[in-house]
């Protein structure tokens, strides 16, 4: 069996060793080989679950919903109506988010239109900002990161 190092892992998956050490920190991956000198070893199956792992983020998915695929991915008596459940519930998540932008989105540009833009001093945009009321913000800023 042919092994890497971390980076040349890394490489081949195509995220950063920082990555794969927090990927064996949660779990996600097993804890690798090591050399005599405590170098990390990986194979094609680590490198491979990494390449899944990217691949899942890169759907938005979470690192508790990633855990999950990757059990199922691993489980040969898996039923393939588990993952599409996951799957269903990520896309919900994804159409509630971009619900929740389109109406920051809309907001913001309501806000700047009614901005000036010119030498004056007064801001419209920042008085919406200053607005201990909230009156003029979309309620799902509250919880936007």
């Amino acid at each position: 069996m042919s092994y890497m190092n971390i980076g040349q892992a890394a490489s081949a998956a195509g995220v950063t060793a920082k990555m794969i050490r927090h990927y064996e920190t949660l779990g996600l991956i097993p804890a690798p080989e090591r050399t005599d000198a405590g170098y990390r070893l990986y194979s094609e199956r680590e490198v491979s679950m990494l390449r899944f792992i990217r691949q899942s983020r890169g759907f938005g998915f979470s690192m508790k919903q990633i855990e999950s695929l990757l059990s199922l991915w691993r489980n040969d008596h898996r039923e393939s109506r588990e993952v599409k459940e996951l799957a269903l519930s990520q896309l919900a998540e994804l159409e509630q988010r971009q619900r929740e932008i389109n109406e920051m989105r809309k907001t913001l540009e309501h806000v700047v239109h009614r901005c000036a833009g010119d030498a004056r001093s007064h801001c419209a945009i920042l008085e919406t900002l200053a607005n201990t009321e909230g009156h003029h913000l979309p309620a799902s800023t509250e919880h936007a990161a």
